[in-house]
C-alpha cells in the first residue's frame, strides 16, 4: 500500500493542495512505498508566513526554558530510537545500524542546544569609560530556514533546526522529497516536547517551494546542503537578497596511507569511510592516496581481498555491511561513472556494476568498486561519484600526497594514516581542508566544535553547529549606557571616546 504524506504546518500535518506528488521509494525493491506533496510557493509561503507568527512569543521565551524543550525532546526520540531508524533505513538504505548512527549525530546537536543559556550569554564591561559600560545581547533572527539532503534525514535537519530554534528563531524546513517521513515525525516529537505550533514547519517540495524561501523576504537566513552548483545557485541568490546563508556544497574525500602506518588498521579504516552507507555520505573516503608503490600494493592486494568479503544486503539486514543506493537515478549516476573511469584508462581492480542481489533484483544495489592508479586529472577523481566507488591514486612521496587533496576543486575532509607524530603535525598545519583526521577515517567533528570544509565545498563564512550555529542564527546587539550623575556637562561635538 502506497502511503500518502503531507506537510506539518502550525503543529499539525498539512496535506498539501498543489496537486504535485514525488515518489518515494523502498530502496530494497525498487516499488514506490509512498507519495509525498511537493509544495507550491503559495504553500511555502503560507508556512513561512504562520512561523512568522508564530515566532514572536517564542522569541520572549527565555532561554531556560527555550532548553526544557530540547531536553524533553531528547527524551521523546530516545523512547522510539528503534522506530524512527527503521524508517529511515527503510526510505533511504542505509543499513538499520548505520540509521541510529544518523539519528544519534543529530542529536549531539540537540545535547549542544540545550546548553544555550550560557551559549546566548553576551559580554560586558564595566566602566569602558567614565560613568559608561558596555554590554552585548545576541537577538533571534525571526524566520529561519533549511534545506537539507537526503542522505542524513536526522542529523542534518537536527544540526540546522536545533540551535535555530535554541536561540529564538522559528524554522522552516525544507527536507528532501527522497526521504521525508523521518524530518515529519521529528517536527511532530518538538511540538509533543512543548515548542509552540508553527515555530517548526516542514515543507516538502522542489525546486518551486526552494524557491519560495530564498525570495520570502520574511526568511532571514538560509542553509543548505547538498551540490555544489545548488550550494553556490542559493548562496548567490541570498545574498543579493540580503540574507544570511552557510551553503554546503560536494566532497571529494582523501586518505593518506603513509609507508609507516599500521596497514592493517588503514585498511579497516578505508573499507568502512569508502563503502559504508554505499558511499552516500558527504564526508565518505573516495580516494585513497597510498605513498610509494610497495605501500601501493600492498594497500590494493588488501583492499581487493576485503572487498571480496563485503556483505551487501537489505538495509534491514543486521549482518549488512552496506544496502542500497536511494533510488534508480543514483544507481545510474554511479554505473556511469565506473563506465567513464574504465574509458579514462584507471584499472578496475573489483567491478561492481553488475552487482544483482537475489531476491531482490529490481532494488538499488551496487556493488563495490576500485579503481587503481587513478590520475588526478580523470573526471572520477575530481568530481563527486557519492556511491560505493573508491579511486586509488599512487603518491611517489609525501609532498605529492599533500598536494592532492590541497590543489583539489573541493576541501572538505581529509585524514593521514601514519605513526609519526611530525608528519601528523606538518600535514594538519599545510593541508587546505577544512576538516582533517589523523588516525581517523571521518574526521566529523563533535557536535561542540564546528563542522565545514573549505574551497567549492562550502559557501559562506560560518559552519553548521557548535559555536559558529549560535553566531549564525543570532543577531548582535551592543548596548552603551551612562545613567546621569548629577553633574552637569556641556555638549560635546565631536565623537565619543572612551579616555
Amino acid at each position: 500500500m502506497v502511503r500518502e504524506l503531507t506537510h506539518f504546518v502550525a503543529g499539525s500535518p498539512a496535506p498539501g493542495i498543489s496537486g504535485d506528488f514525488g515518489d518515494v521509494y523502498d530502496p530494497n525493491t525498487g516499488d514506490v512505498q509512498a507519495r509525498v506533496p511537493l509544495a507550491s510557493a503559495a504553500e511555502t509561503e503560507a508556512a513561512v508566513a504562520d512561523a512568522a507568527g508564530a515566532q514572536r512569543e517564542w522569541g520572549e521565551w527565555n532561554p531556560q526554558r527555550r532548553a526544557r524543550v530540547m531536553l524533553r525532546f531528547l527524551q521523546l526520540i530516545e523512547e522510539e530510537r528503534e522506530s524512527l531508524a527503521r524508517l529511515l533505513s527503510s526510505e533511504h538504505g542505509k543499513t538499520v545500524p548505520d540509521a541510529h548512527g544518523d539519528i544519534q549525530r543529530g542529536l549531539e546537536v540537540v545535547e549542544f542546544a540545550a546548553g544555550i543559556p550560557h551559549l546566548l550569554k553576551g559580554e560586558f564591561t564595566d566602566n569602558a569609560g567614565t560613568g559608561i559600560d558596555v554590554h552585548s545581547l545576541r537577538r533571534p533572527l525571526g524566520v529561519v530556514a533549511g534545506i537539507t539532503p537526503f542522505n542524513f534525514p536526522a542529523m542534518i535537519p537536527l544540526w540546522k533546526a536545533a540551535p535555530a530554534l535554541a536561540c529564538g528563531n522559528a524554522f522552516v524546513l525544507k527536507p528532501s522529497e527522497r526521504a521525508p517521513s523521518v524530518p515529519l515525525r521529528l517536527a511532530e516529537l518538538f511540538v509533543e516536547a512543548g515548542l509552540p505550533p508553527g515555530v517548526l514547519n516542514v515543507v516538502n517540495g522542489g525546486k518551486e517551494a526552494v524557491g519560495a524561501l530564498v525570495e520570502d523576504p520574511r526568511v532571514q537566513a538560509l542553509g543548505f546542503v547538498g551540490s555544489t552548483p545548488v550550494a553556490a545557485e542559493i548562496y548567490a541568490a541570498a545574498g543579493a537578497r540580503g540574507k544570511r546563508a552557510q551553503c554546503f556544497g560536494g566532497a571529494k574525500n582523501h586518505m593518506i596511507v603513509m609507508p609507516d602506518a599500521d596497514l592493517d588498521n588503514a585498511v579497516d579504516a578505508l573499507i568502512g569511510a569508502a563503502y559504508g552507507s554505499a558511499g552516500e555520505r558527504c564526508m565518505a573516503v573516495s580516494v585513497a592516496v597510498p605513498v610509494g608503490e610497495e605501500t601501493a600494493d600492498a594497500l590494493v592486494t588488501r583492499l581487493k581481498e576485503r572487498i571480496a568479503a563485503l556483505r551487501i544486503g537489505p538495509s534491514d539486514d543486521p549482518d549488512a555491511d552496506f544496502g542500497p543506493l536511494v533510488g534508480p537515478d543514483a544507481l545510474r549516476r554511479v554505473r556511469e561513472y565506473v563506465d567513464l573511469g574504465v574509458r579514462e584508462g584507471a584499472e578496475l581492480v573489483v567491478d561492481g556494476r553488475d552487482f544483482t542481489l537475489p531476491g531482490h533484483e529490481r532494488g538499488f544495489f551496487a556493488g563495490a568498486s576500485l579503481f587503481d592508479r587513478v590520475t588526478p586529472d580523470m573526471r572520477i577523481h575530481r568530481e563527486e561519484i557519492f556511491g560505493p566507488v573508491l579511486s586509488v591514486v599512487r603518491a611517489r612521496d609525501y609532498e605529492e600526497a599533500l598536494r592532492l587533496p590541497s590543489e583539489h576543486v573541493y576541501g572538505n575532509g581529509v585524514a593521514i594514516f601514519t605513526r609519526d607524530g611530525d608528519t601528523a603535525r606538518d600535514f594538519s598545519r599545510r593541508v587546505e581542508t577544512g576538516m582533517i583526521g589523523v588516525n581517523v577515517p571521518i574526521p566529523v567533528p563533535v557536535a561542540y566544535h564546528t563542522f565545514g570544509g573549505w574551497k567549492a565545498s562550502v559557501f559562506g563564512d560560518l559552519n553548521q553547529h557548535g559555536p559558529d550555529a549560535i553566531r549564525f542564527y543570532t543577531r548582535t546587539k551592543t548596548v552603551t549606557s551612562r545613567w546621569p550623575s548629577g553633574v552637569k556637562e556641556d555638549a560635546s561635538f565631536t565623537i565619543p571616546t572612551m579616555r
